[in-house]
């Protein structure tokens, strides 16, 4: 359920889920290694930042990759949004540490969790399971 509120909808073939909390995250990892048997250094994770989080970049991603229980080697990219000059920086330290993003690539657990979803909701959306 918490992928169907939180993942990513799109192409099935890759497990992606985004958050800023960081218990659903590290509950969303836990999930991935312990019901489908997931090596850490298999989930990779990246940061979505503000402007404002750019002095402390590094010291965000250590704390994702804490929260997660991940290894360096799972860190990717972070994603810097910049401010418009229409957003009058209203978004400073709203979100401390940005959000994090879980990517995984196995077909198989995308389809598994899409399908838990289905049969547990009781609905059928086929364009998930192609």
């Amino acid at each position: 359920m918490l992928y169907w509120g939180e993942g990513a909808k799109g192409p099935p073939h890759q497990v992606c889920f985004s958050n800023s909390d960081p218990e659903m995250v590290r509950l969303f990892v836990v999930f991935l290694k312990t019901y489908f048997e997931i090596d850490a250094g298999d989930i990779r994770i990246s940061s979505h930042l503000f402007a404002d989080h750019l002095v402390r970049q590094r010291e965000v991603e250590r704390y994702w990759l804490n929260v997660a229980d991940l290894p360096d080697e799972s860190l990717r990219k972070s994603v810097v949004n910049l401010y418009s000059r229409s957003s009058k920086r209203k978004r400073i330290n709203k979100l401390p540490n940005g959000t994090c993003q879980v990517v995984l690539s196995r077909v198989h657990v995308l389809q598994s969790i899409f399908g838990s979803i289905q049969e547990y909701a009781g609905f059928e959306r086929p364009a998930w399971l192609e």
